[in-house]
């Protein structure tokens, strides 16, 4: 305790320090070109000095306290001790800039007016995230002990969309975009942002076009995106302004065709040629077809699998078969009237190539996506990773995506695909010994989700679960990992609401509203702090709160009377262009099938081991720990991973050394579902090709240390 406030305290001290001296130099007599940027760079420092005063305090109270809300005391990790990790990240980069700017102001060739805009954007960085520990502050005081969510749609929860909505956030997505995630990241981070703008641009153009000729206009308007991309790169207050106003209030048909850019025949060319290279990569389709499978109590029973009705009767089952090697079963007759081959064909060298014999584990995979976007086609790449790593088959499925199919498709399709699995896994090359599922954000929902069906419907419980940055709690219900998503430029707010709508099947599917598809030139007053921090900046901001009372049908968004949240003489930035976020609250974002979290416990006695493996940084980070608390109760064996300095994900970002050891974590973690014994079970997991059992290789205990391995070591021990 002692050590982390003494952090606190040098870490603001040297900003103090850093603020000072940097005024000093540049109130020597400025040279002439520099004289107006030296002189705003002077308020800006002062503001930022004011600024760190204001937040000493509040980071030293949530440093006291946040461990109270980690899993346990060797995993820490919380929304609450994000958002601190956030700030100081913040900080540092503040003092670095301004430790180069005491140095250098006085040289002939230092740039004034483009370390004064630096110096601006983190100023309305660490502006608005002052005010988000003022939230995050109000949840600390007003939740239950102990509990990180807020678990109401109105009070808390509506108060933090309603300062979302006003919030200006452009700073974010300019020149402080990824600054807390680790360097490697920001390069991709600066490619997708200043991608999503060049192609909304041209979106709006040929909106029309997308409805009627669908792929070929996504093809054609995000080739011309590029040749409009340029000017996002060289003006980061244009990108950050015009990805702002995007995530204000783009549609969900807009964020559907950006996502799935990925899939398309050139992009996801150039990955498969950098990937893994796999005998067996098919997609398979399944047809709608009733079947038995044992029940699990007494094999000598069955219970009927009936397929997927829901919303758009019933339909075949689309999945992807993964296999490093061929494996017998995986070129019968029967197989191959199932599937056609990607990639180099099989059916080629079916005379050439003899099968290995089965394998007795298998790994079924959902994909994430939000619940609308993206196949397995997204995911081959790390798949094709996993299936060399672990030797084993891997079945990924294409579930039907929202809003076309809502809740509960999705569900009922996973559901289907893994006991279709159980029951042909000899066409698949495995014997289905020991099975796991596994899935990443929304896909990690439905791992969990299709384990409770699993277990309602009486059938076999799959041998684990991994689950990467799951997605647990389906609600508005604010937490403190959620108010990243201010700051997020993967996950804001508004993208988040819409497909949780969507999901839940509230989200329209034609049409959007007025002010969809547009966007609103926000005010110059919010591109740069005000110079007098004590200043209302919302009083001289047409966004502002009196602005929009007067004016409530511009979507305006009126903070309820007796909102003092923020201390005298402060005020968030705020932004014109109000977000469209509103959520339409359903049931069904509480259905236990939903929304894991809220399901009762007799759902989840009887689960089977869940590994968890979380971002410090991801706005889903509450639902990870949360989650993980709530089965350790309940006496379930869970672990809990929370890795550092990336985003949610990361499993799709394997271009850097931190995202390929976060990976490896998940791989570790899934070796673990098949070397737990149960029953007459005495075999090993299999390791990775080439490497020795993970449990004795010394290989694996290096990276294990690098990347977190004393997290996860402690969920191991403390939970088997």
């Amino acid at each position: 305790m002692a050590s982390r406030k003494m952090d606190t305290s040098v870490l603001f001290t040297s900003l103090y320090a850093v603020c000072e001296q940097a005024v000093a130099a540049l109130s020597e007599e400025p040279n002439e070109m520099a004289g107006d940027s030296a002189k705003r760079l002077i308020e800006v420092v002062t503001l930022i000095h004011q600024h760190g005063r204001g937040l000493e305090p509040v980071i030293a109270g949530f440093t006291a306290t946040f461990h109270h809300f980690d899993f346990d005391p060797l995993v820490p990790g919380n929304g609450y001790r994000s958002l601190v990790k956030v700030v100081r990240s913040c900080l540092l980069h503040i003092i670095q800039k301004g430790r180069y700017i005491t140095t250098n102001c006085r040289k002939l060739l230092f740039r004034a007016p483009h370390n004064t805009k630096e110096m601006e954007a983190y100023c309305s960085a660490l502006c608005q995230l002052r005010a988000l520990l003022y939230l995050a502050q109000r949840l600390l005081h007003d939740n239950d002990q102990g509990d990180l969510y807020f678990q109401k749609e109105g009070g808390l929860s509506a108060i933090f969309t309603q300062e979302y909505a006003s919030m200006y956030k452009a700073c974010f997505y300019g020149r402080c975009l990824g600054f807390q995630f680790s360097p490697a990241i920001r390069p991709f981070l600066q490619t997708v942002v200043t991608g999503l703008v060049s192609f909304g641009e041209n979106y709006k153009k040929h909106k029309s076009l997308f409805v009627e000729a669908g792929g070929i206009t996504q093809y054609g308007v995000a080739a011309s995106s590029f040749f409009t991309s340029g000017k996002y790169v060289v003006d980061p207050e244009l990108r950050g302004t015009e990805y702002e106003r995007a995530i204000q209030n783009m549609d969900m048909q807009f964020w559907k065709t950006f996502w799935n850019l990925s899939e398309t025949e050139l992009i996801s060319g150039l990955a498969s040629i950098m990937s893994v290279q796999v005998q067996v990569n098919r997609t398979l389709s399944v047809p709608p077809m009733s079947f038995l499978l044992p029940l699990a109590s007494d094999p000598q029973l069955s219970v009927t699998v009936a397929p997927p009705v829901a919303h758009c009767g019933p339909g075949p089952v689309n999945m992807r078969l993964i296999s490093h090697k061929l494996l017998e079963g995986q070129n019968s007759e029967e197989m191959l009237a199932f599937s056609h081959t990607e990639g180099t064909p099989i059916s080629m060298s079916l005379g050439l190539t003899k099968p290995s014999p089965p394998s007795p584990w298998l790994l079924v995979h959902f994909h994430g996506g939000g619940f609308v976007a993206h196949t397995s086609k997204s995911h081959e790449n790390y798949l094709k990773s996993w299936a060399q790593d672990l030797g084993m088959p891997i079945l990924s499925v294409d579930y039907s995506l929202a809003p076309e199919a809502p809740f509960p498709r999705a569900l009922e399709e996973c559901f289907y695909a893994y006991c279709w699995a159980l029951k042909h896994c000899h066409l698949l090359g495995s014997t289905a010994e020991r099975v796991c599922l596994a899935g990443d954000s929304a896909g990690g929902n439905l791992c969990i989700t299709v384990a409770m069906r699993a277990m309602s419907q009486g059938v076999r419980v799959p041998d684990g679960i991994m689950a990467a940055y799951p997605a647990t709690l389906l609600t508005t219900y604010a937490s403190p990992s959620r108010l990243l998503t201010l700051i997020d430029p993967l996950l804001p707010l508004g993208v988040i609401y819409k497909c949780l709508s969507a999901y839940a099947g509230t989200e329209p599917q034609t049409g959007t509203s007025e002010t969809e598809g547009t966007m609103k030139t926000p005010t110059d007053t919010v591109s740069s702090p005000p110079s007098d921090p004590s200043q209302d900046q919302t009083s001289q901001d047409p966004g502002s709160e009196k602005h929009q009372a007067e004016n409530p049908s511009e979507g305006s968004v009126v903070p309820p009377s007796g909102w003092e949240e923020y201390p005298e003489g402060f005020r968030p930035l705020r932004s014109e262009q109000l977000a469209d976020i509103s959520l339409r609250c359903s049931p069904i974002n509480r259905n236990p099938y939903v929304s894991p979290l809220l399901a009762p416990d007799s759902m989840l006695q009887g689960l089977p081991p869940v590994h968890i493996v979380a971002c410090a940084l991801d706005a889903m980070l509450d639902d990870s720990v949360m989650f993980a608390r709530r089965l350790r109760r309940l006496q379930q064996p869970v672990t809990l991973c929370v890795v550092e300095d990336l985003p949610h994900g990361f499993l799709c970002l394997q271009h850097c050394k931190e995202t390929q050891e976060a990976n490896s974590i998940c791989v570790a973690r899934i070796r673990e579902v098949f070397s737990q014994r149960h029953g007459n079970t005495n075999q090993d997991a299999p390791p990775a090709l080439g490497e020795t059992n993970p449990e004795t290789d010394s290989s694996n205990e290096e990276w294990t240390r690098n990347t977190g391995g004393r997290e996860l070591a402690a969920g191991d021990g403390q939970n088997r």
